[in-house]
Parts: structure tokens; C-alpha cells; sequence
């Protein structure tokens, strides 16, 4: 899909992290916003990201989505709003639970609040197959995060701000995902699977950065978009990055899912298809919609998970794609 339109002022919280850096190099490549402004919290981090890009159209500003006063400063004349900031680690939730709440949750709500304060035009949500039927604290905050976004279409009101999601699987590569992990343990002469049977949805960085320009301009309002990708099982990643070492199962951990669910049966009831995803509609997005006139709804009680995928990686098509993006 090619894009319509480039954007006067753009800003990404999170902007420091795996996909906030990939997205700011895509902005930055084809020049889709004239400026970028990356918001987090580490300053060292945003420092190397300057000296990586230096680039005149990036700007940087320290905050916190928990700092609402902050939020609606930054925000002022921003024409399109990526949120990628959040608490992803899953033991580190379930230990530290206010902590999270305070930065998916409160932070999320200071998100909506702030950029219909300043009439920001467009706002794209990164969410996560977790917070579908969540299973542990860091899905249940991002389904609320989900939640906030989608019906802040309405509160947004005479402000005209749009507010979406985007919903999708495991990125390879990305801080914390299970291929360094793998790769860690290759000296150790043993690789550690939860469960045999585990399968999960597969994205590249690149692909989740597109997935997101894609779905601003698609963005009605209150939509929920979830990418067709491949699934691939956990065992087959093990032998593709760690090659001929033996595996040792140790058990589901709590609060991990056996096959992750982007699209539960309760969703399929507002689900429609297109050649190269889905959309979850709110009734914020009215089925007459210009732009979902016509479209194809899912069966009723449709399931789109890891285990019931058309679409599945091989060993071979698995490891060309981690040898393309430098990951093997």
C-alpha cells in the first residue's frame, strides 16, 4: 500500500526502543514527516539515537506517558501521534503490577487526554496478541489500553482527533523476543522450550514499521488492525537459530499462553477481512463507512490464532527470513 499523504509533525513515545527506532529511520529515509519528535524517558539513549540519524527533522523531548503535563506540552502542533511506549516484560509485571498499570493504563489515558487537548489528528496504539483473552497483568493493561483508544473515539468528539490500534505477533528480533534468547543459551549446549506444542505469529521489524504507516492512513476510527502473518512453532525456531542443539522442555511459565490469539471469537461478531489483514470495528466505525462498505465479515465465532493460521513459515522460509535481517 503506498502512502497518500506526508504529515507536518509527527511524534512517537517509546521512540527509543526496537520499533521506535525503526520507525524514526523509516520517517526520516522517505521523508514522511517533515518533523520527528521522539519522547521517552532515557537520555542516554536518545543521545546515541541523535548522533545515529543526526538529522535536523529529529527532535527530542524527555517525558514520561505518565507525566499528563509533560504529555500535552510535547504535544503541542503534533499532527500525528504513534504510541509505542509501554512495560513489556511479563515477570516483571506480575511482580511490579501498579507500576505497570500506572505507565499501559494511566499512561494510555494521558495519551487520549492530551492529544485531544491539543487536537492531534491521528493516533495509532501499538498493542499485542497478549491482549487478546490476556492470560497475565501485561496483556489485561494493554487490552485496557486497547479499550481507552478505541472509545476515545467518542470522547474525542468535535475535536475530530482519531484514535486506532494496531495488534500483532512476536517481532523477530526485538529486545527480549525468544531468538537472542535462544542464541544466549547455544554455548550452554542446551536450548530451554516451554512446551513443544507452542506456536506463535512471526513479524519483521520492518513489516511491523509499514504495518503502522499503513494503517494511519487506513484510520476511520475506533479500528483495531491486525496484520496476516505467518505462525512457525517454537521447537522449528529453536532448530533454526540453534542448529543441531538438543532441547530441554521446562513447562509453561505462568501467565504464557500455548498459541497466541490475535482475534478472539467475541471480536469476530465486528471482524472484517481484507487481502493483507483484518479490522476489528468499534461502533464508533459504522459498517457504512465508505471505507468498509463492501467488506468481507468474518464467520461468526471466527478464531484467528497461532494454531488455526493458513499461513505458516517452513525450517527453510523461516531461516531465509532470519538470514535477510541480519538475525542468524
Amino acid at each position: 500500500m503506498a502512502r497518500r499523504s506526508k504529515f507536518k509533525k509527527l511524534l512517537v513515545t517509546g521512540g527509543t526502543g526496537s520499533f521506535g527506532t525503526a520507525f524514526v529511520s523509516k520517517i526520516l529515509k522517505e521523508e514522511i514527516a517533515e518533523e520527528v519528535i521522539v519522547y521517552s524517558r532515557d537520555e542516554l539513549k536518545q543521545y546515541e539515537m541523535n548522533l545515529k540519524f543526526n538529522s535536523k527533522r529529529l527532535k527530542f523531548m524527555l517525558g514520561d506517558v505518565r507525566d499528563y503535563a509533560r504529555l500535552e506540552q510535547c504535544l503541542n502542533g503534533v499532527e500525528v501521534l504513534v504510541h509505542a511506549a509501554a512495560m513489556k516484560q511479563i515477570p516483571a509485571s506480575e511482580e511490579n503490577p501498579m507500576e505497570v498499570i500506572k505507565t499501559n493504563v494511566l499512561g494510555a489515558e494521558n495519551i487520549v487526554n492530551a492529544a485531544v487537548k491539543n487536537s492531534v489528528s491521528k493516533v495509532i496504539a501499538l498493542s499485542t496478541d497478549k491482549a487478546a483473552n490476556p492470560a497475565n497483568l501485561y496483556g489485561a493493561t494493554k487490552l485496557c489500553s486497547d479499550k481507552l483508544m478505541v472509545s476515545a473515539n467518542r470522547l474525542s468528539g468535535n475535536a475530530l482527533t482519531k484514535f486506532g490500534v494496531v495488534r500483532y505477533g512476536n517481532v523477530l528480533g526485538s529486545r527480549g523476543s525468544v531468538i537472542p534468547f535462544f542464541k544466549s543459551q547455544i554455548d550452554s549446549g542446551e536450548i530451554t522450550i516451554t512446551d513443544p506444542r507452542m506456536t506463535r505469529f512471526w513479524i519483521t521489524l520492518e513489516e511491523s514499521v509499514q504495518f503502522v504507516l499503513n494503517s494511519l492512513d487506513r484510520l476511520q476510527g475506533g479500528e483495531i488492525f491486525v496484520p496476516k502473518i505467518p505462525s512457525f512453532s517454537i521447537v522449528d525456531v529453536a532448530k533454526v537459530v540453534a542448529p543441531g542443539i538438543p532441547t530441554k522442555v521446562i513447562g509453561i511459565r505462568p501467565g504464557e499462553k500455548l498459541h497466541e490469539v490475535m482475534i478472539t471469537e467475541d471480536d469476530s461478531h465486528n471482524t472484517v477481512e481484507f487481502e493483507t489483514y483484518y479490522a476489528i470495528l468499534s461502533p464508533s466505525v459504522s459498517m457504512q463507512t465508505n471505507a468498509y462498505l463492501g467488506a468481507k465479515k468474518v464467520p461468526v465465532d471466527f478464531r484467528y490464532s497461532s494454531q488455526n493460521n493458513t499461513d505458516w513459515f517452513t525450517v527453510e522460509t523461516f531461516k531465509k527470513m532470519l538470514t535477510q535481517n541480519n538475525l542468524l
